[in-house]
């Protein structure tokens, strides 16, 4: 049995009620409301996971409140995406991230002097996400929609810590197993081959910081599962590239202490497997470049590290040996397990991710500031009502596609009009009004 505790609270899962923890937390989210949040995009809708997921929210009492925030090209896409969800019986936002009304709105924020637009990709959409949820929710779970094995656990196990009051937790990371299927497999080649030995050898050379054993303390560290406060939510910058979610730990890091952050087991996990990718420029090694860059930032930031090349040449150097020696520890445990494992496409994921070391070690020295959205007060000082607005932009958004439903020019019943009102602010309230300006009533 693992009872092992970190320097973070570990949440195991020894056979938990699940049944109980529903019953509470449902309680809980009567009088602190949840919601789950999902940056996607348009082509995710194509594939099972995205069904699943949505197929498993809809039983899930206590999420109040479910945020999509969706890359879609076109507006018949986005009133695709308004189809796809409308079963849900909570209360659904829409937001079309990349569409029309929105990208105009942050272009009055940048404006008034605070600059958005230059940010795309995941980071915005759950920056946008965080910052809507935040009106209504007490607590945010946030996943990927990529997710094969998901199930009602998993919101579950995220919300749960931070809404029983006695545990004092703002802030909760998923951890699990990453297997893949046909044949079985270990997937997770970033945590498994790059950043657990990353960590060692950066302890090896810059001794034993905080921050290092912060990170160290994380199981999955890239899992892109997690839950906060709405509280937080606002005063988190969100990284803006493939750093994400190291990028985010380290924000957790400056804001809270480590009494009030857990990880929770959700167990068997799978979702998509990326590529290795053809350079440092693509695939998994673009995400392991964006995470040493981010490590690095932060040592400096957070620990005083004075970092010079002499220090990337030597953690290039004990990495390789690092990692080659955790492939022999993969190797037996895989065995064991009657798991594929592969030994030789391991030590060509280990060439490349030491590469990485060097290219993304040269680009820090470089370009040392990071990119990341600045945090949701400073957005409000300059526009205190931004949140509404943006709800407003994908009021208006709806609105536009129900008229085109109405006028035939979409596929009829594509988007049902009662789905308005899922978002809790009737249309009458918000002002609606179709394309020739008359006003859309329930």
């Amino acid at each position: 049995m693992d009872y092992k505790q970190e320097l973070i609270t570990t949440i195991h899962d020894f056979g938990c009620n699940l049944d109980a923890l529903v019953t509470r937390l449902t309680r809980f989210s009567e009088e602190s409301p949840t919601a789950v949040l999902i940056p996607a995009l348009y082509e995710e809708l194509k594939r099972p996971a995205l069904t699943t997921i949505r197929d498993h929210l809809a039983d899930c009492e206590f999420v109040k409140t479910v945020i999509v925030c969706v890359n879609a090209p076109t507006v018949t896409d986005y009133a695709k995406t308004l189809q796809f969800f409308q079963t849900l019986p909570q209360k659904t936002l829409i937001i079309w991230e990349n569409g029309p009304r929105v990208t105009q709105l942050l272009a009055d924020v940048r404006e008034r002097g605070v600059d958005l637009l230059k940010f795309k990709g995941k980071g915005l959409a759950v920056w946008l996400g965080l910052g809507v949820a935040s009106l209504s929710a007490d607590a945010i779970a946030l996943h990927d929609a990529d997710i094969i094995t998901y199930d009602c656990s998993y919101p579950l196990k995220l919300l749960y810590p931070l809404l029983d009051k006695e545990f004092g937790i703002d802030f909760n990371k998923a951890y699990y197993t990453r297997l893949g299927n046909y044949p079985q497999s270990f997937h997770g080649r970033v945590v498994r081959l790059f950043i657990a030995p990353l960590l060692n050898v950066l302890r090896e050379v810059f001794g034993e910081k905080n921050y290092l054993r912060y990170l160290s303390a994380y199981r999955y560290p890239l899992a892109g599962e997690f839950a906060l406060t709405s509280d937080l939510a606002l005063h988190t910058r969100i990284p803006a590239n493939w750093g994400l979610e190291i990028g985010l730990l380290a924000e957790v890091y400056r804001s809270m202490p480590s009494k009030r952050i857990a990880q929770v087991d959700l167990g068997i996990f799978d979702h998509k497997h990326q590529p290795l990718g053809e350079d440092v420029n693509s695939g998994l090694q673009k995400m392991c470049r964006d995470i040493f860059r981010s490590i690095l930032r932060t040592l400096t930031e957070t620990e005083q590290v004075v970092i010079t090349m002499e220090h990337i040449h030597a953690l290039r150097v004990k990495f390789r040996r690092e990692a080659q020696s955790f492939t022999r520890k993969y190797f037996i445990d895989a065995r064991f397990n009657d798991l594929l494992y592969d030994r030789h496409q391991e030590e060509i994921a280990i060439e490349c991710f030491e590469q990485v070391i060097s290219h993304a070690g040269e680009q820090y020295f470089n370009d040392p500031v990071g990119a990341q959205i600045p945090d949701w007060t400073r957005a409000l000082a300059v526009m205190p009502d931004l949140r509404e607005r943006l709800i407003y932009c994908v009021q208006q958004d709806v609105a536009q596609v129900t008229a085109q439903v109405l006028a035939s020019t979409l596929t009829p019943k594509m988007v049902n009009p009662l789905h308005l009102e899922s978002s809790g602010l009737p249309a009458e309230t918000m002002g609606l009004k179709n394309d020739a300006g008359i006003p859309i009533s329930r």
